[in-house]
This record gives structure tokens, sequence and C-alpha cells, in this order.
């Protein structure tokens, strides 16, 4: 299930899951969602809509690892190369 805010780590982490297993992301923390493209028809991955709200969900995510002085690149790095090696 999608999350709609992130207040913690845990949701943090729950957002790269999402990311990674549900909608088979290899996806970037830094990257502006609206610039991912599909591969196979050069469309846009996310309607504009969705790439505002993940964008926002993501700097959630900054947030969040910065007040907790967590490092988000290992945090949601995790999920992304337990799918690689998957």
């Amino acid at each position: 299930m999608m999350i709609t805010k992130v207040t913690n780590i845990e949701e943090v982490k729950q957002f790269a899951q999402y990311l990674v297993n549900e909608l088979h992301l290899k996806f970037y923390p830094d990257d502006d969602f609206a610039c991912y493209v599909n591969y196979d028809t050069k469309q846009p991955t996310f309607t504009p809509e969705e790439a505002a709200k993940y964008n926002v969900l993501m700097d959630e995510c900054f947030d969040v690892c910065e007040k907790a002085n967590a490092d988000i690149y290992e945090i949601m790095g995790e999920y992304l190369r337990e799918a690689v090696n998957v």
C-alpha cells in the first residue's frame, strides 16, 4: 500500500520498498520523478500529478533522514541492492 506522508525512518523504508517492489522502479533519491521515462515506450513513467506526489514524499524522506542524522542513500539503497541481487 502506498503511503501518503513520510514522518519517520520506517516510512522512508516503506516508500523505498514501494518504489522498488510495487512500481519496479530503479530510482535515485536526487532525481525528479518527472524525469523518469519508460524504456520501451519512451513515454513519461508518471503523470505530472504522480510525479509531483512522489517528489513531495521524497522531500519528506530527505527531511526525516536529515533530522534523524540518517543517510538516505544508505537506507533507500538497501532496497535497490536487494532488487538487483534477486
